[in-house]
């Protein structure tokens, strides 16, 4: 019982982290990175439908994105997305190809997407926290109801918390390499 709610913990947390990654990887550092348009979707047959799934994304130079749309018509509603998007980009269409070129980050902007990296982080924090605290409250549950000893309940404490400072260094980890991607020129 106690191991099943440690192996939920552990499955949540990696959820909470994996979440947090993703949101990591739409902050732009510079380079251009295929994941940085994940959030876009485009309008395909009256679908929201993700820009991955009607493109070919691909890397042209070091900062400039290359799409090409698997049906021409697609071209003008992939540019209406990327500039609704909150990205700040501006597409570039010549034929049937959209070229997205990256401009260079200032230092305010880099500061800019450190604190925003932070945030993620702070809330990649929060969610396991919050996984913790659920966990915690369902092994207090199991004590109250005498299904576990005193002993096993401090136990299982100590353990959840273990998993929890093993994810919390994971996203510090994240954080950093984040950091010292946005802070290279």
């Amino acid at each position: 019982m106690l191991n099943d709610l440690k192996k939920d913990a552990e499955e949540r947390m990696k959820k909470a982290l994996q979440a947090m990654g993703n949101n990591m990887n739409k902050i732009r550092t510079g380079r251009a990175h295929p994941s940085l348009l994940d959030g876009i979707t485009v309008s395909y047959y009256g679908t929201d439908t993700p820009l991955s799934q009607v493109a070919n994304v691909m890397v042209e130079d070091a900062r400039t994105l290359s799409i090409k749309p698997w049906e021409k018509q697609l071209v003008p509603d992939i540019e209406k997305a990327i500039m609704k998007s909150d990205l700040g980009l501006n597409p570039s269409t010549s034929g049937d190809n959209i070229r997205i070129p990256l401009p260079a980050l200032t230092e305010e902007t880099r500061k800019g997407y450190i604190k925003q990296a932070k945030a993620e982080a702070e809330n990649g924090r929060v969610a396991i926290r919050n996984v913790r605290r659920d966990v915690l409250s369902d092994v207090k549950a199991l004590l109250k109801d005498k299904e576990i000893s005193e002993d096993e309940e401090r136990r299982a404490q100590d353990d959840v918390q273990k998993i929890t400072d093993k994810y919390v260094a994971e996203v510090d980890k994240v954080l950093s390499q984040k950091e010292e991607e946005l802070m290279t020129v």
